[in-house]
């Protein structure tokens, strides 16, 4: 059997429901989708989609380093926006993020996200 190990931060958001932040499995972490939330208080930040999106970057990041990987390892991310209309607002946060050899990408508009939050990334990424 391939060993998984569960990945848990403090520095980031602690998972809402009966998930894990991430997980580490055969060399790859696994990253949860990740909303706009302080991982202090755990509220859903004020602020647009500049500002969720930083903070969802933010909180994967954190994630990422609790594994012991980082931006720079990620292979692919899923972003799921509650509005097609905020790719471009999006896309200007997110490609600072991910400068040089950015990961491959999927985005895609959904009908609702949790908390109503505008949105949620998900990533896959090298240990």
């Amino acid at each position: 059997m391939t060993h998984k190990s569960i990945v848990k931060t403090q520095a980031a958001p602690q998972a809402i429901g009966p998930y894990s932040q991430a997980i580490v499995a055969n060399g790859l972490v696994f990253c949860s989708g990740s909303i706009p939330l302080d991982p202090v208080s755990g509220n859903v930040i004020e602020g647009g989609i500049e500002a969720q999106t930083k903070r969802v970057l933010d909180n994967m990041k954190a994630v990422l380093e609790g594994a012991g990987s980082s931006l720079d390892k990620v292979v692919k991310t899923t972003v799921f926006l509650q509005s097609m209309g905020d790719f471009a607002a999006m896309n200007g946060i997110y490609a600072t993020y991910f400068v040089a050899n950015p990961p491959a990408r999927s985005t895609v508009e959904v009908a609702k996200l949790p908390r109503s939050v505008l949105v949620e990334i998900e990533c896959i990424a090298l240990a």
